[in-house]
């Protein structure tokens, strides 16, 4: 089956905002993990900094794409609500959130891509596993609070 053509300035342009969501994960993640207290903060504390260490490598893959594809990687971030909820039940839940929307960008640019290039499709669906595999482990936390 023939491959069609890649729509590059669509692909960019998802490829940007994939970028800036990764970026407000790192920031969303980094300030989780300085705000957890109580019995179980050490492991939750490393799992929230293991995330925005993910969300990093994420954003510079997207961006290497982006140069790749002659884009311009953009120098903003998604924008992130401040809630003030700070129990780890909250944190976790807003964790879960951000992973959904993650989820639903690339299922966006899995659109754009899939026929056109198979190396951009294969990297879309890895990345979709990824933080499909995210939102399991942050459901089966949040378990512990009453959250199916």
């Amino acid at each position: 089956m023939p491959l069609r053509e890649l729509n590059i300035k669509q692909t960019n342009e998802i490829l940007n905002a994939i970028l800036e969501h990764e970026l407000a994960g790192v920031v969303r993640y980094t300030h989780y993990a300085l705000m957890v207290i109580g019995p179980n903060r050490i492991p939750i504390v490393q799992f929230m900094n293991a995330q925005a260490q993910e969300s990093l490598l994420h954003a510079q893959q997207a961006g290497e794409l982006l140069t790749g594809l002659e884009g311009h990687p953009s120098m903003r971030i998604a924008p992130i609500v401040e809630t003030n909820e700070h129990s780890i039940k909250a944190l976790l839940q807003e964790s879960w959130k951000h992973e959904l929307e993650g989820v639903e960008a690339y299922k966006k640019l899995l659109d754009v891509v899939e026929g056109a290039s198979v190396y951009l499709e294969e990297y879309t669906r890895g990345m979709i596993g990824q933080e499909e595999r995210h939102q399991i482990e942050l459901k089966k936390m949040l378990r512990d609070y009453g959250q199916d």
